[in-house]
């Protein structure tokens, strides 16, 4: 693949980035289907792992359809520290893979810097939730993870009956700051249609693999009078949904439907269909269609990739059917959901809320 000779090897071990974890393949590999040539696509997890019940199982998905469907040779790279992040991507590129995707925003500098020092080898770079950086063989996919995240607060603003409800975040980013404030802009905009204030409680766990950080921080919640706790915080997520259960209460799920999780206990789900994006985009960014360096921004307007699941059947109809008309508000820009501080301050002056 025309390697320079000092390797991206012994550059990354230079830098200390060590770590490597084993590729496990979903049996597939050389296996290839008529008319597909068994392309290679390879992702390397962020450390919420392949089993975190949402963002990196789902991108599993996706890949796992573009092997039984499209007859790709797919493979995943676990990582289990930050420390693993560019040392997994190289080894992807070292198997051969013709496309590599990061998955999630912590690893957004390896997957920049994997993609500059390697110009020259015969792979492209994908990263989700996170832009380019200015890599030039590197595509940004990215969610307006706040237009969800809206109408499931709008759900819970409506479901409440406590008029207080809270809010799990993972580690604190721009990401996750989107669900935050989208979340609670939601939750505004149904307690001014009720004309009440239904305080929102929140608290990030600084992790997305704690399992026990977010039973304990969701547990405190529920014991503090909220009724439904919504979480975006990756496997952080699975802790928060069991104190749900054992209290009670309800909880709100994101990325997939984590209601399999717990039937009687998830209120509904933030779906962002990163499988979805994957299975679509893959194919277009390995035959060009889509340049690198370039960045793609999904809302509910752009398909099949944010939303909430059709089941419902803890939400009282009117108002399940109240937030899909809110969804199509949002489609058509007449409820722009925000994803920042400054832009959730500006929204709730613009209904009325100070």
């Amino acid at each position: 693949m025309g390697k320079a000779a000092i390797t991206r090897r012994s550059l990354l071990a230079a830098a200390g980035l060590g770590g490597l974890s084993l590729i496990a393949c979903g049996g597939s590999r050389g296996s290839g289907k008529a008319g597909s040539g068994g392309r290679k696509v390879a992702m390397v997890t962020n450390v919420g792992g392949i089993n975190d019940q949402g963002f990196c199982q789902l991108s599993w998905d996706g890949l796992k359809r573009l092997r039984d469907e499209k007859g790709y040779d797919v493979s995943y790279i676990e990582s289990k520290l930050d420390s693993d992040y560019a040392t997994n991507i190289d080894k992807a590129i070292d198997y051969g893979a013709e496309y590599v995707w990061s998955i999630g925003f912590a690893m957004a500098d390896a997957a920049a810097f994997e993609a500059k020092i390697n110009p020259d080898v015969n792979v492209k770079f994908g990263i989700v939730d996170a832009n380019t950086s200015g890599a030039a063989s590197l595509t940004g996919v990215l969610f307006k993870a706040q237009e969800p995240s809206f109408v499931v607060g709008y759900i819970a603003g409506r479901t409440t009956k406590k008029d207080r409800v809270g809010f799990v975040g993972g580690i604190a980013s721009d990401n996750i700051y989107a669900f935050e404030f989208g979340y609670m802009a939601g939750v505004d905009y149904a307690a001014k249609e009720l004309g009440k204030r239904i305080e929102v409680e929140r608290q990030y766990a600084e992790s997305f693999n704690d399992n026990a950080k977010g039973k304990s921080i969701a547990q405190k919640m529920y014991s503090g009078g909220a009724d439904i706790v919504f979480h975006a915080a990756g496997s952080v997520g699975i802790g928060v949904i069991e104190a749900a259960e054992e209290s009670g209460n309800f909880a709100i799920g994101v990325d997939m439907d984590q209601s399999y999780l717990s039937p009687t206990s998830v209120l509904t789900s933030a779906v962002k269909r990163v499988d979805q994006a994957l299975f679509d985009l893959t194919p277009k960014l390995l035959d060009g269609e889509i340049a690198g360096g370039t960045d793609i921004i999904l809302g509910l307007a752009d398909g099949d990739y944010l939303g909430i699941p059709e089941h419902h059947e803890h939400i009282d109809d009117k108002v399940y059917q109240d937030a899909l008309a809110v969804i199509e508000k949002i489609k058509a820009k007449e409820i722009e959901p925000p994803a920042t501080e400054e832009a959730y301050s500006a929204f709730t002056k613009s209904i009325g809320i100070v």
